[in-house]
């Protein structure tokens, strides 16, 4: 009885079991696992939002100094009960054995950059890392998807790309994911609205001088941001996003690890959950764009193969202006690898 409104004990009891079985549902999909290499602040944070989103069964945290990954998997296994997750997190020093059978594998290792440093001269050290893990990682998980954090990411994913073999699809660097993301934290401060309401995308490469936040296709909630905006403030937002990650540098020292951390977890995310959610990721072009032989930011749909599809954009005068200076410049850093 339900404010003297007779009710079926039969539909009240299956009403009730209905509710009770979506509110308890988990949302990990069987027997997933996911690796992050590099228990760093943007390996840890990558790895902790993936254990909170319930997204695998089993999420390995590995580094090379020892007990690193160890702890922090040990700290973040304990916050389980506090947060509610069941996601088993394993930490290893440098055994790839324990990443075995891997879904996805997320690599952030290398060296971060420091104030004044330039992503180009990070490459010298960083390639022959991202090299060595990429080894490393197929021995065990052949038929994994790969996910470059690592910094230059245009120029590792690459590097991940042409050393590995693997299918392209396969290969993806989270690059523009972050980007897009800062492009709407800026559009929304000088707005005034949820970040959440907006839709915009950088493409190009992942650096101050190489990403292209494209204003001009930004939106709040499908009105063009360029209706509320001077021309002044959209070349300040534009500006302010692509070194975004120059300024976090200056304030804090080092690199930012909470939105890139995210953001590899965005991705993962829509992977294991086949979401077909729309990135911008950097990715081999074969056409694309009008490019070849190249790995840079742009539009994708990310699922369970990886990246399942690239969309096409259509670019003003300027717009395709700057992807080509952006693609020449990536072109420029990739043959530093050789």
């Amino acid at each position: 009885m339900i404010r003297g409104r007779k009710v079926n004990p039969i539909c009240e009891i299956t009403s009730y079991l209905c509710a009770s079985e979506y509110i308890q549902s988990p949302s990990i999909h069987p027997d997933m696992k996911v690796t992050v290499i590099g228990a760093g602040a943007v390996g840890a944070t990558c790895a902790d939002n993936i254990a909170r989103a319930g997204v695998c069964t089993h999420l390995v945290l590995l580094d090379i100094k020892e007990g690193l990954a160890e702890g922090k998997a040990q700290d973040m296994q304990q916050t389980a009960a506090l947060l509610g997750f069941d996601t088993t997190i394993t930490g290893s020093t440098n055994d790839y054995s324990k990443t075995a059978d891997s879904d996805v594998v997320v690599i952030t290792s290398g060296i971060p950059r420091k104030p004044g440093m330039t992503r180009e001269e990070l490459i010298g050290t960083n390639a022959g890392i991202v090299k060595t893990v990429c080894e490393s990682v197929l021995k065990y998980s052949p038929n994994t998807i790969i996910i470059v954090i690592s910094n230059p990411m245009d120029t590792m994913t690459y590097l991940a790309l042409k050393s590995t073999g693997l299918p392209k699809n396969r290969i993806i660097g989270m690059g523009g994911t972050l980007d897009s993301s800062r492009f709407k934290y800026q559009l929304s401060q000088h707005l005034g609205c949820s970040a959440s309401d907006l839709n915009a995308i950088v493409i190009g490469g992942h650096g101050d001088t190489t990403m292209i936040p494209l204003i001009s296709k930004a939106t709040w909630n499908s009105i063009p941001v360029t209706q509320f905006l001077s021309q002044e403030q959209q070349d300040k937002i534009v500006a302010d996003t692509m070194v975004g990650g120059a300024t976090l540098t200056k304030l804090i020292g080092t690199s930012a690890w909470y939105a890139p951390g995210a953001a590899g977890a965005a991705l993962v995310s829509s992977i294991l959950r086949d979401e077909k959610k729309l990135f911008t990721c950097c990715v081999a072009l074969d056409g694309e764009y009008g490019l070849h032989d190249i790995c840079l930011g742009v539009p994708v749909v990310i699922g369970k193969g990886g990246w399942e599809k690239i969309l096409p954009l259509e670019l003003n005068a300027a717009e395709q202006e700057a992807f080509a200076k952006s693609a020449a410049a990536v072109r420029s850093m990739n043959e530093v690898l050789g």
